[in-house]
């Protein structure tokens, strides 16, 4: 513990220094080029065997110990989102558009320093370290399930992976046994109607009236459909209707979000969505087109590897709590590992205590405590180093 400890502290302003370089040049998902093109150069630099285009875009270097042993991979995601950035800082977006708005650029800095410094101890790892840099995390069908299907798991054991977490103080890591996020799903509708005059609503079949009343309906099959010990959410965050003020609408065009940890209420929604927007459509004369969008499956994390990581974040002195969180109704495609081998996904705490206002994830002004990346890296190497000791 002490001798990586050490060598990560040793590198910490090489880390800051990197995810800022990263920051300043973000890329948005599957199109990004200068960013696994700098990532496997950096691993090839310290000598690692690394692979490229791995699932189209993803990056995998593989660092073999000094002893035989089994293998951890460890994960970081590294594509940006298409947001103006807003901050005010030295080492702000050059691109027009994109902005690292969710951490993944402290990620990446984080996995290539802790790279670097298991290299060092090379000689003394029982086992071999998996670096697993993943392009498009942020848009489904996501870059984790063509780097599985390319082999990127391939002769692994376990997989951990964390998210630099704002909303939480620096210093608190967030862990939790079962299901941690939620599967993230997409719909698209469109309700086809009669255009009118906005005077004559009776020689109308009104586009707008009929997709508001699906909308409003939408929160009853929620709370009165889905059994309530089973979260779900259902969110239309996209609802247009362009005409003039004196128009009745022809068409509406609807999208939005559906969150579950169920399978089972996951089917139902898909199904009870339909049946609603159907019956609401029947009642008022108009037809519809609908699309159901499968995105990523839950997280689950798996029971020995949560408490493994756990115990091991309440022994580094750099964390001052260990807390069991509740799910979170975001997705990460992180899931699609878990569903190959063991491992467990947590959150670093991110936010700096001096800060008044902490932006949230996906925000223009975005922006997370740099020492989180150091706790990270404590505690994925810590938790690689003790598997490959306990595992030999």
């Amino acid at each position: 513990m002490e001798q990586l400890f050490s060598l990560l502290e040793k590198n910490y302003e090489e880390m800051v220094s990197i995810r800022r370089y990263l920051h300043e040049r973000p890329e948005l998902s599957f199109q990004e080029i200068h960013t696994p093109a700098y990532i496997a150069n950096f691993h090839r630099e310290l000598g690692l065997e690394v692979r490229e285009g791995v699932g189209e875009r993803g990056v995998v270097a593989t660092l073999r110990g000094g002893k035989p042993g089994k293998t951890v991979a460890l994960r970081a995601d590294f594509d940006a989102l298409a947001i103006q950035e807003l901050n005010d800082i030295p080492y702000k977006s050059k691109n027009d558009g994109v902005m690292h708005a969710c951490g993944h650029d402290g990620h990446t800095a984080t996995l290539l320093i802790l790279a670097q410094c298991l290299t060092e101890l090379r000689e003394e790892l029982a086992g071999n370290v998996v670096f697993i840099h993943q392009h498009a995390e942020e848009l489904a069908p996501g870059g984790a399930k063509a780097m599985i299907e390319d082999g990127c798991l391939e002769g692994v054991d376990v997989i951990f992976g964390t998210h630099l977490w704002a909303p939480t103080p620096l210093g608190d890591v967030l862990v939790r046994e079962g299901a941690i996020m939620a599967a993230a799903d997409r719909f698209e509708i469109i309700i086809q109607g009669k255009g009118g005059h906005g005077a004559e609503p009776h020689h109308a079949i009104d586009a707008v009236v009929t997709g508001a009343q699906f909308v409003t309906q939408l929160q009853a099959l929620i709370s009165r459909r889905i059994n309530p010990l089973n979260p779900a959410v259902i969110s239309v965050g996209h609802f247009e209707a362009i005409n003039p003020f004196n128009v009745i609408a022809d068409s509406v065009k609807l999208a939005g979000t559906v969150r579950t940890f169920d399978e089972t209420v996951r089917e139902q929604i898909v199904e009870e969505l339909e049946l609603l927007l159907k019956s609401v459509c029947l009642s008022a004369g108009a037809t519809y087109t609908y699309n159901y969008y499968r995105g990523y499956p839950p997280v689950v994390n798996h029971a020995q590897e949560t408490e493994f990581v756990a115990e091991i974040a309440r022994n580094i002195p750099a964390v001052n709590a260990v807390h069991t969180c509740e799910p979170f109704m975001i997705g990460e495609d992180f899931a699609y590992y878990m569903e190959h081998v063991p491992g467990t996904f947590f959150f670093t705490g991110a936010k700096d205590p001096c800060w008044e206002t902490v932006y949230p994830h996906h925000h223009a002004r975005f922006n997370f405590d740099e020492r989180a990346m150091l706790i990270a890296a404590k505690v994925l190497g810590e938790a690689t180093l003790q598997f490959l000791q306990k595992n030999n």
